[in-house]
């Protein structure tokens, strides 16, 4: 797998990088880049409609929206429409769950709201990165419980993948964990560095990498 997903930044009052941006840089990338589209919640009709053209116009293959960046959680009605969107487009919703990384409320990226969140939406293919802790226990209950439900380790190396997670992904959780490293602050490099003493095996390793992103965002 020689392809990374890119994604847009919006945050309230502030585009922090567009979806046109990363359309430009997907264009520019001779096929090996993946556009992921953002929007802004507080505008629920523009969202909808800017996420037909994400899909439809720049063929992009996901959502992302962080919650700590609206400081509410992923259940809050202002999600709603970004959802039922999704699903109507069949692409994926990203989002962070964990502490925040900023000086921000953490609360609101509890693991624990994205159960809710599958209980409304079942069809709904929701991607939930930087593993979740300090609730990675909680992060593996829903993605256990929910079967659209799936956890990628951006912004954390290999050898700080916590212990629990990484026994998900040789068991039970093969199919639901995959590799992300959050660039430009973690180089791809740095976040592969010591993935060998985790010790998943060759097939585990390759759903991991690449196999489960290209089943779920249809590469």
């Amino acid at each position: 797998m020689n392809r990374s997903l890119i994604s847009a930044w919006v945050a309230p009052r502030n585009v922090m990088i567009s979806n046109d941006e990363v359309a430009g840089f997907v264009a520019e990338g001779q096929g090996r880049l993946v556009g992921v589209g953002s929007v802004d919640i507080s505008k629920p009709m523009e969202a909808v409609r800017e996420i037909r053209r994400c899909v439809n116009e720049l063929g992009f293959k996901a959502i992302r929206v962080l919650p700590w960046l609206w400081e509410v959680p992923p259940t809050d009605r202002r999600f709603y429409p970004v959802y039922t969107a999704c699903c109507d487009l069949g692409v994926p919703f990203c989002t962070q769950i964990g502490h925040t990384g900023p000086l921000m409320p953490s609360e609101v990226g509890r693991p624990i709201y994205l159960d809710q969140v599958a209980l409304d939406f079942p069809e709904l293919v929701v991607v939930a990165g930087h593993i979740g802790y300090p609730w990675t226990d909680e992060a593996i209950a829903v993605a256990t419980k929910h079967q659209n439900v799936y956890i990628d380790t951006s912004a954390y190396t290999a050898k700080r993948y916590p212990k629990p997670l990484v026994e998900f992904m040789r068991s039970h959780g093969r199919t639901k964990v995959l590799f992300g490293t959050n660039y430009p602050m973690i180089m791809p490099a740095k976040a592969l560095e010591n993935i060998d003493e985790l010790a998943l095996g060759d097939e585990v390793q390759q759903l991991f990498l690449s196999g489960n992103a290209c089943r779920i965002f249809n590469l």
